[in-house]
């Protein structure tokens, strides 16, 4: 699976942004899809995530209700809305796919086979 992300970029306070992340090859279905993101100086934490079967979702306690994911109408794509952006959700955001258990989606980055390339997102106050 490949993975390519994009959509970052340099926004304000309370703005938002929608990131994408474009996968290719076999059998994407079979994949969870999760969105990380790593700021300077800290560890890559999950964001969120949507698992095999595509009706279970995972979302940190610091975006749910501000960050939604979802497979967009080309299949492969997925899309990650953020809205009401604040400073400290500035990092680089990665997709990643883990061929995971149905209905499940896993919270660590070492449980991910593949990771796409960052996209950096600067929130300023």
């Amino acid at each position: 699976v490949q993975l390519q992300a994009s959509g970052g970029g340099s926004v304000q306070a309370g703005d938002s942004l929608r990131l994408s992340c474009a996968a290719s090859g076999r059998a994407v279905e079979d994949y969870a899809i999760a969105w990380f993101r790593q700021a300077l100086g800290k560890e890559r934490e999950i964001v969120a995530g949507i698992a095999r079967g595509r009706s279970t979702f995972y979302y940190a306690d610091s975006v749910k209700g501000r960050f939604t994911i979802s497979r967009g109408d080309l299949k492969n794509t997925y899309y990650l809305q953020m809205n009401g952006l604040k400073p400290e959700d500035t990092a680089v955001y990665y997709c990643a796919a883990d061929r995971a258990v149905f209905g499940y989606v896993p919270r660590t980055e070492d449980l991910y086979d593949y990771w796409g390339q960052g996209t950096l997102v600067t929130v300023s106050s």
